[in-house]
């Protein structure tokens, strides 16, 4: 009997996280694998009145057990739900909690040799008290120097990404965000408009694009920008697949921006990067790459359980 898998997406949301969905879905039918797209709200995470763990489908076709879970949400708490109960879950919760949240992914990444932008995390901050201390930011403009780029800790498709230019619109910026994590970071202005994302998956490279932007600092899709095919070099390839390693990630759109001499700066690990515009860049869907890694990632661990057994 062939593996059966839940492909989780947000329903909230639907629109082209929907769509990324279906590609998956006839990924896994390609490979002999049998699935069906599963709304995160189409879930319950409870805790029975003994503590013990469940996850109970609303409805009456979500009562067959998968054999693996393509996480394709940043739901965490229904992502660990599930391992909770024994399910495998592609991306691991952990990794997808980290690359959520871009001052953990730095904070991870760091102390691992990674060369990424001088970044400073912002404290914490309520809502409720302000910001007091002044002399704090006047210390970060010194660390960073302008313009400087301030990134929002959780955001998508770089809309919480701001390029600061002086002192007044960094505090105007501070106090916009308030009690919102986000962080400061060095502006590679050598990279302007421009950088490549790498799919890794496992230990390879499997796509890259290089995307470049006309009119605006960030080179996301969703901004404007334009993507090209790119054949990454050596050691682009290795500092992606190392970013996404150390994440915990098995498989992660990886983004690099080009040094002063075009050497890789990490910038971002994506655990659920859409793939869409690297297909159409490439020709390459990605999908079916990662449908058969979580293919031979569960059935060798099924093989170490019956080997455990004789």
């Amino acid at each position: 009997m062939g593996l059966f898998g839940w492909i989780i997406y947000n329903a909230n949301l639907g629109g082209k996280f929907l769509d990324h969905a279906k590609i998956f879905l006839e990924s896994a039918r390609r490979h002999g694998m049998s699935a069906e797209i599963v709304p995160n709200d189409g879930l319950l995470s409870r805790m029975d009145a003994a503590g013990q763990p469940a996850v109970i489908g609303i409805s009456e076709h979500l009562k067959q057990r998968p054999d693996f879970v393509l996480f394709w949400d940043k739901d965490i708490y229904l992502a660990r739900q599930l391992e909770k109960i024994g399910i495998p879950v592609f991306n691991p919760s952990s990794a997808i909690e980290v690359c959520d949240d871009k001052c953990a992914t730095y904070q991870a990444l760091s102390a691992h040799g990674i060369t990424m932008p001088k970044t400073i995390i912002a404290p914490r901050i309520f809502a409720w008290s302000g910001v007091r201390n002044v002399a704090y930011y006047d210390r970060v403009a010194e660390e960073i120097g302008f313009p400087m780029v301030v990134k929002e800790a959780f955001g998508s498709f770089g809309s919480q990404v701001y390029l600061i230019q002086n002192k007044e619109s960094m505090m105007e910026k501070v106090q916009e965000l308030d009690n919102i994590p986000y962080l400061f970071q060095e502006f590679i202005k050598s990279s302007f408009g421009t950088d490549v994302r790498l799919q890794v998956v496992g230990d390879r490279v499997v796509a890259a694009m290089r995307r470049v932007s006309d009119d605006d600092f960030r080179a996301n899709c969703g901004k404007g920008a334009t993507p090209f095919p790119h054949t990454p070099t050596r050691q682009q390839a290795e500092l992606a697949i190392r970013a996404a390693k150390i994440v915990g990630a098995g498989f992660a759109g990886v983004d690099l921006l080009f040094g002063p001499d075009g050497e890789p700066i990490l910038c971002e690990v994506n655990s659920n990067a859409h793939i869409v515009n690297l297909a159409k860049a490439t020709g390459i869907n990605a999908a079916d790459d990662m449908l058969l890694y979580i293919k031979e990632q569960v059935l060798g661990a099924k093989q170490q359980v019956l080997q455990g057994q004789d």
